[in-house]
């Protein structure tokens, strides 16, 4: 299963639309997708402050930052190198 991190913070409205968009469009049974809260590391704060909410597949490092929509985020996902999941 391939693991990714949607970097988000509490409160963020454009967090709660990337996350139902993840959650609509992404197979369960392939991916799995941990919410990380950026507030809580002041690194992940400079990283990603002003650009979340940004999905990270945690084996390659690449990013799909906002916005996205279902056909971005299946480009993505499809871009992903296989070896890594």
């Amino acid at each position: 299963m391939r693991e990714m991190l949607l970097m988000s913070t509490l409160g963020c409205h454009l967090c709660d639309v990337a996350a139902e968009i993840l959650v609509q469009h992404m197979d369960p049974s392939r991916f799995v997708v941990d919410v990380v809260d950026i507030a809580e590391d002041d690194r992940l704060v400079d990283q990603y402050g002003v650009r979340i909410p940004v999905l990270v597949d945690e084996a390659s490092g690449k990013e799909l930052g906002w916005p996205f929509d279902e056909e971005q985020l299946r480009v993505f996902l499809a871009s992903l190198p296989a070896d890594a999941g």
